[in-house]
C-alpha cells in the first residue's frame, strides 16, 4: 500500500480516470485513504459525494459531461455486477429511438440493492453478450434488441432500433431471428414485426 500522500493521490487519480472521476470507498481504501481520510475529504469539499461510498473527483465536475458519467456510476452503485441494459443499452449503442427515463440494469439473481432511479433485470449473461466500455460494462447491440423485444417494449423502439442495427451493419436478419428464437415467444414476435418493418 503506498504511503506517500502524492502516492496514493495518483493511485486512486488513475483508477478514477478511468471511471470518468468516480471511484468507491473500497477502491479509495484500497489506494490507502482510510475511512477516516475518506470522511475528511468528503467534508471539506475534496471529493463529491454522489451516493453512499461512491465519490467524484471535483476536477472532473469541470470538464462537459456527457451520458457516460451517470452510467459509470451506476456500475460503481452496482459494486461491478451490473451490466446496462436493455433501453439504457439501446441508448448507448445510439439504436433507434430509445430516451429510457431510468436506467436499465441487468444483475446476477441474487442482486439484493434497490434504488428508485433504477430498473433491475435479472438473467446471467455470456461474456458474448457483453461489451466493456470506459467505465461499465453493457450489453451488445444483438442482445440489447432482444431483450427489449422479450421485455415487450413499444415496437416503435424496436423496430427503429432493428432498422438502424441493420443499416450499421451491426446485426443481420439471420442472426437477430436466430437469437429472438433462442429467447422465447415474445423477442421471436417482436424481432419478426421490426424485420418486416424493415424490409
Amino acid at each position: 500500500m503506498p504511503s506517500d500522500r502524492r502516492e496514493i493521490r495518483g493511485a486512486l487519480w488513475r483508477t478514477a480516470a478511468g471511471q470518468r472521476g468516480y471511484f468507491t470507498a473500497a477502491q479509495a481504501l484500497e489506494a490507502g485513504y482510510s475511512y477516516q481520510a475518506q470522511r475528511y475529504h468528503a467534508q471539506h469539499g475534496n471529493w463529491a459525494v454522489v451516493d453512499r461510498a461512491i465519490y467524484r473527483f471535483r476536477e472532473f465536475d469541470l470538464l462537459p459531461g456527457t451520458q457516460d458519467d451517470d452510467l459509470v456510476r451506476w456500475y460503481l452503485w452496482s459494486k461491478g455486477r451490473a451490466i446496462l441494459s436493455h433501453t439504457t443499452a439501446l441508448s448507448v449503442h445510439e439504436l433507434g429511438t430509445a430516451n429510457p427515463s431510468r436506467i436499465h440494469l441487468t444483475v446476477p439473481p441474487g442482486f439484493r440493492r434497490k434504488h428508485d432511479a433504477v430498473v433491475l433485470h435479472r438473467a446471467e449473461l455470456v461474456q458474448e453478450e457483453i461489451e466493456q466500455r470506459d467505465g461499465y460494462r453493457v450489453t451488445t447491440p444483438i442482445r440489447a434488441i432482444i431483450e427489449c423485444a422479450a421485455a415487450q417494449v413499444d415496437q416503435d423502439i424496436v423496430d427503429s432500433a432493428v432498422a438502424e442495427a441493420l443499416e450499421r451493419g451491426l446485426a443481420t436478419r439471420r442472426r437477430l431471428l436466430h437469437t429472438a428464437q433462442r429467447s422465447g415467444a415474445r423477442a421471436e414476435l417482436g424481432i419478426e414485426r421490426a424485420l418486416r418493418a424493415a424490409s
